[in-house]
């Protein structure tokens, strides 16, 4: 099986609308949204593009009725955009201030009414300045909360402070007639991507007075989406409260699968922005920031995060486009990323740049292959095949570019862009770069012959099957049970690694699957207590990495292990109190520290760390991928595979799970769920002879799998190789709309591993496996 990569915004200001075109080019209709069900309250999405203030944080000095500035039912805005007055609150003093807290990651322009004050004899005596100034603060982080500076987006300072504060003068207030307010609305350039809190603070001496109204954030990404909480596809795996504590994560919650998918569907949503809210490069003056530059060809495009870098960057992409494709489909975002990177391609040599403007950073390898793998996922879920034709010619010149750099004597490429995630070392004949380059040449051999380029695609399969056996031969090192990075050292790396896995690069058959468990525990052997510490970046936690060791896990059939890391790196970021606790974090200290990369460009500036980065979504795709175990295996989902993790799931506490997605074929559904399952503690319980037993030898257990897929496609039916709690001489029966077979694709009769062929349309699967073997037909 291929890896899962294949095969009204009324108040905003004209900039947010610029690029949005040939939206409706990506699907073949109009999308769907996905059915409703529990699942939907731990949507993070907001049910409006305007968002207010949630609760009060903290305050400073004078501060009248601060709690009016929380949106509740009861408060509704008048026809010029103010709020009734029982909306309104004083703030008193120079230098105090309101912390206001949005309960979620949010991110767009702010507004809120001005009003004549009116204020209690008991705040001050003293009459109003006629033309009070405020200060607004942001951040994502509660760490960072306070009224003289922002958390950082701009630049790396050491000093924490780089951003600064927005500062509005605020107009005459009108003292008679209908209307005693002013409505203010924050200049587009200084538009924040990303925060939760927002500080405004009074700027002026004691006798300094203020009324603030309606504070609120016009939501400016997703600028082409008006009903955010509208997702295509959704995903369900309530959990046993036994299985979900754990002492390292320091969390229970049944519910955490399914918040964690969720989290990171959201966070995607965050990094989907409109063309010209770029981050400025030259970066803007210490004490500013600015979102005004354009980020490319059209819009809307996806970036890396919603505070910064808001650049497009196509490794970032490699994670946060399966799980866009699972949650939203909003693919549109994506073709305009690789046009993007496609158009600043340098003619002469084929080069692709490893960021888009306006950083338009230059000399990664590794991203530029990241761009070609993401054309391939970008296919696979769209079927665009016009928009491929259009990019082909620069397609090949890239191709061409990586394998130049192909060592003939060595068969290896020697990597010379050095430029990468962050991590050390990476130079010459690498590890991770040679992985990566298997799967440019794996994935472009498809694609070459979904166009019907044979010969094409027949060289690129030979250039690749060469080059896994000189990886193997180059990088695998028998004592350690993992991949070197190089061949002069011993160290193993995180990625080069879970790529090996996830790309098919281990030895072909059973060799080939030790191989996997034996990478999947050496992995393991980096973990501390919040997740793994990335032997190439020491005392790093790094969740796009971290991504794909996700997948590699559940990918070598160790779904304890996968299940594990989720606890302990996405339970950590998604309940620490240093979090927004709703997107997902770039990254994190060994010590659970948000000083991500302290000293390798970050200047040790913990203010800089965004919060919401696309990169560390991995769970949102892996847990639709392998736990519901639902992938598309060729453009658009003409076929598909349906092979679900339920093996271990029982034991981890999961007896059931649903989920699906849509692509322009229709929707792909799958629900499954153990029959006699203690769904208190986790465990199956057993039906035999009208008792109940746990984990006996004479149990016999069933599973059910409902599998909804368009007409006129076909897939595969695939069982687990194992399963938990059971040994040798048991045998499996299957039934499909309640006929039995009793041989897999192979004519060899049912076992575990077994596939079967299914036609597109409403199946019902039912497994059973027993000791004795299956004596009658199920009732399903």
């Amino acid at each position: 099986m291929r890896l899962k990569s294949r095969r009204s915004t009324s108040g905003l200001p004209r900039c947010i609308y610029l690029g949005l075109v040939s939206i409706l080019a990506v699907a073949e209709g109009v999308k769907a949204v996905a059915p409703s069900g529990p699942w939907d309250a731990f949507n993070y999405a907001p049910a409006s593009k305007t968002v207010y203030p949630t609760k009060v944080h903290s305050t400073s000095g004078f501060i009248q009725n601060p709690d009016r500035l929380v949106r509740t039912s009861s408060l509704s805005n008048t026809t010029d955009g103010s709020i009734e007055k029982e909306g309104q609150t004083t703030i008193a003093g120079g230098g105090s201030w309101i912390a206001l807290d949005f309960g979620i990651e949010v991110g767009g322009l702010i507004s809120m009414n001005f009003h004549t004050p009116e204020i209690d004899s008991s705040l001050s005596n003293v009459a109003p300045a006629p033309h009070p100034s405020i200060s607004l603060s942001f951040t994502e982080s509660p760490l960072f909360i306070r009224p003289n500076a922002s958390d950082d987006s701009s630049y790396p300072s050491p000093n924490n402070t780089y951003d600064g504060i927005l500062t509005a003068s605020v107009p005459a207030l009108p003292t008679s007639g209908n209307s005693t307010s002013v409505y203010w609305t924050q200049p587009s350039a200084w538009l924040r991507g990303g925060f939760r809190y927002l500080t405004i603070s009074l700027i002026g001496g004691q006798d300094t007075e203020l009324t603030i109204s309606n504070v609120s954030c016009s939501i400016s990404f997703m600028p082409h989406v008006e009903d955010l909480r509208a997702y295509s596809g959704y995903f369900y795996a309530p959990q046993s409260v036994k299985a979900t504590g754990n002492e390292a994560s320091g969390f229970t919650d049944p519910d955490f699968l399914t918040k964690i998918w969720y989290a990171g569907a959201y966070t995607v949503q965050t990094n989907t922005v409109p063309l010209d809210t770029g981050r400025q490069v030259p970066f803007a003056p210490a004490g500013t920031w600015a979102n005004n530059a354009r980020l490319g060809t059209s819009g809307p495009i996806i970036v890396d995060g919603a505070k910064r870098d808001r650049a497009v960057w196509p490794g970032d992409m490699g994670i946060a486009v399966p799980a866009q494709f699972v949650s939203t489909n909003d693919l549109i975002s994506t073709r305009n990323a690789l046009a993007t990177m496609f158009s600043m391609i340098n003619s002469r040599t084929g080069a692709l740049p490893e960021s888009g403007p306006p950083l338009s950073q230059q000399g990664s390898d590794t991203y530029h292959a990241w761009t070609l793998i993401g054309t391939d996922n970008y296919f696979l879920y769209s079927g665009d095949e016009v928009w491929l034709r259009s990019v082909w010619s620069n397609y090949t010149k890239a191709v061409a570019f990586l394998e130049g750099k192909v060592d003939s004597k060595v068969g290896l490429m020697n990597v010379t862009g050095l430029r990468d995630w962050a991590r050390l070392g990476g130079g010459g004949y690498n590890a991770a770069g040679n992985a990566l380059l298997y799967r440019v040449l794996i994935t472009s051999a498809e694609l070459a012959d979904s166009l019907g380029f044979s010969s094409l695609s027949d060289t690129w399969s030979r250039n690749a099957t060469t080059l896994k056996a000189k990886f193997n031969q180059a990088f695998w090192l028998e004592s350690a049970g993992m991949y070197r990075d190089n061949q002069t050292t011993t160290l193993c790396p995180q990625d080069a690694n879970s790529f090996a896995v996830l790309y098919g690069l281990t030895l072909d058959g059973d060799g080939g699957e030790d191989q996997k468990s034996r990478i999947s525990e050496g992995l393991q052997n980096n973990w501390n207590d919040l997740g793994p510490v990335a032997p190439e970046l020491p005392d790093t936690i790094s969740p796009f990495i971290g991504g794909f060791e996700l997948a590699a896990h559940f990918e070598a059939g160790e779904d304890e292990r996968a299940f594990e890391l989720l606890r302990r790196t996405w339970g950590y970021m998604l309940y620490t109190n240093l979090s927004v606790q709703s997107t997902l974090l770039e990254g994190f200290t060994a010590n659970g520290s948000i000083g991500y990369r302290s000293y390798r460009g970050y200047n040790y500036d913990s203010a800089y760390t965004s919060h919401a980065h696309g990169w560390s979504a991995g769970p949102t795709s892996s847990l639709t991928f392998y736990l519901l175990g639902l992938t598309i295996t060729s453009a658009k989902g003409s076929t598909w595979s349906v092979a679900p993790h339920f093996a271990s799931a029982s034991d981890l506490g999961v007896p059931a799970v649903e989920g699906g997605f849509e692509t322009p074929l229709g929707w792909y559904g799958v629900k499954w769920q153990w029959k006699g399952v203690d769904t208190k503690n986790g465990a199956i319980t057993v039906k035999t002879d009208g008792t109940s037993q746990i984990g006996s030898l004479k149990d016999v257990i069933e599973v059910e799998v409902d599998v909804q897929t368009p007409s006129g496609t076909s897939g595969v039916f695939r069982m687990p190789k194992r399963l938990a709690g059971f040994q040798e001489g048991f045998e499996v029966g299957l039934w499909v709309d309640g006929r039995e077979l009793v041989q897999d694709n192979a004519g060899s009769g049912l076992q575990l591993g077994s596939e079967i062929t299914l036609e597109g349309g409403s199946r019902q699967v039912l497994i059973r496996i027993s000791r004795a073997g299956p004596e009658t037909q199920p009732q399903i």
